[in-house]
């Protein structure tokens, strides 16, 4: 490899989606509420996207959630792992097995590129990037989700807790997740025009923390960190992190609390006529006229009244 820096083991991750892929249907809640949201998203462009790529499809569930949405006529779904490619093929759309790290199409090939959890598998963001641009046609739009740094914030701290008290040392237990102050800068680097960069953040409470890991496995969603202890996780690790995390983490109905982050990266591949944001100190009209207020420079207090 050229890149020094191997954060996931991309093998881990395709055994991971694999594994999941016949029974996601039970666990692939967060899979369709961010498609939703990504279909919102797309309902809000003015203009239809003839030719897409739905990347990191898993079952197909955005395919399924588009409903026409975007004018799309052609979709391809690709996913790192051949099960879910084939669980997706079941919605009629063309599916292959495809790893985001080296995609398989020739530039220019799509006027939309989606993807809907699955760049925070990927250890070379930048590349991956890059390699979604190269793949746009000129003005084609990229528009992904994928978790951000808050994801699973509260299992993290009792994971390790838990295996510092259990196993006298921590190990990575829980995915490094990207920084939203970064993603418009990657964005940028990688070549898209008018990068657009927001958050949401989803919180999902379980019965108990032991459902919440059983949810996250059945997603494909499991550690895989290329840093990660093997072999399995120790019953009495496990065990003290759940009661840590339910007594850490409940909220008044005794159920406990997961945060998901997710991180939306809109993009442009850069075209004749397209937009271009202004310079700083361009502006033709002052933000303090519009607002009806007085405009004080960085330094200066307010008077009291």
């Amino acid at each position: 490899m050229n890149d020094p820096i191997t954060v996931f083991d991309r093998r881990a991750v395709r055994a991971h989606r694999a594994r999941a892929a016949a029974r996601l249907g039970g666990h692939d809640f967060l899979f369709r509420e961010v498609a939703e949201r990504l279909a919102d998203r797309l309902s809000d462009m003015a203009r239809g996207f003839p030719t897409a790529l739905d990347m990191g499809c898993h079952d197909g569930t955005l395919a399924a959630t588009l409903g026409g949405r975007g004018g799309i006529e052609t979709l391809i779904q690709c996913d790192l792992a051949p099960a879910m490619a084939r669980a997706a093929a079941a919605n009629g759309q063309p599916a292959l097995a495809a790893d985001e790290e080296a995609l398989p199409f020739a530039p220019a090939s799509f006027d939309l590129i989606l993807g809907n959890l699955n760049l925070h598998w990927v250890n070379d963001l930048p590349g991956a990037l890059a390699q979604l641009r190269r793949c746009l046609k000129p003005d084609g739009l990229l528009l992904a989700a994928m978790l951000g740094g808050r994801t699973l914030q509260e299992l993290r701290a009792a994971l390790m807790e838990a295996e510092i008290a259990e196993e006298s040392g921590a190990s990575p237990r829980v995915s490094p997740f990207a920084d939203i102050r970064d993603a418009g800068h990657l964005l940028q680097r990688a070549g898209f025009a008018l990068p657009v960069v927001d958050v949401d953040t989803i919180p999902v409470t379980y019965p108990d923390a032991l459902k919440l890991m059983r949810d996250l496995r059945g997603m494909g969603e499991t550690n895989a960190v290329h840093a990660r202890r093997r072999g399995a996780t120790r019953r009495a690790t496990l065990l003290r992190a759940a009661a840590i995390y339910e007594e850490k983490f409940a909220g008044p109905d005794g159920r406990p609390s997961a945060t998901f982050e997710v991180i939306y990266l809109t993009g442009w591949a850069p075209a004749p006529g397209q937009p271009e944001a202004l310079k700083p100190g361009s502006a033709q009209a002052r933000l303090a006229d519009a607002l009806g207020s007085t405009e004080r420079s960085a330094g200066d207090k307010a008077k009291p009244k």
